[in-house]
């Protein structure tokens, strides 16, 4: 790998390592329970999996710079809900869960030492697929 392509994903890392990090905080700060971090079936990943008054959370967080030109949230493709919907039924079914769930974002810009965090419930409902 190149040195600057090395450089890019370490901080594309360490910017993901910290949107995570704000995004638990937050979740804890509003009473959710976090059950897992970063849930792996296959090459799919659930981000942050909790619960809160009885529904279960799936929630994926896409953190950026405030130097990048997309919003976070929009990065959620059709693609990604289906890879979630996917790692989310078998974690259902590995778990023996028998409750509503709902599929949440957080977006998180991150500009130096401030962010901005925007909590997205329900972001897309997989019937809708």
């Amino acid at each position: 790998m190149k040195p600057n392509r090395q450089k890019e994903m370490q901080n594309k890392d360490a910017t993901g390592s910290k949107g995570e990090r704000l995004a638990r905080k937050f979740l804890q700060d509003n009473k959710f329970v976090i059950s897992h971090m970063n849930w792996r079936f296959g090459h799919k990943e659930l981000d942050i999996i909790a619960t809160k008054n009885n529904m279960l959370h799936i929630i994926e967080v896409k953190t950026r710079t405030s130097a990048y030109w997309k919003e976070p949230k929009s990065a959620v493709v059709k693609r990604k809900q289906k890879n979630m919907i996917a790692a989310a039924e078998a974690y259902i079914s590995r778990e023996n869960i028998n409750t509503e769930t709902q599929f949440d974002v957080i977006s998180i810009v991150i500009n130096g030492n401030e962010h901005e965090l925007e909590y997205i419930p329900n972001a897309f409902v997989p019937s809708e697929i």
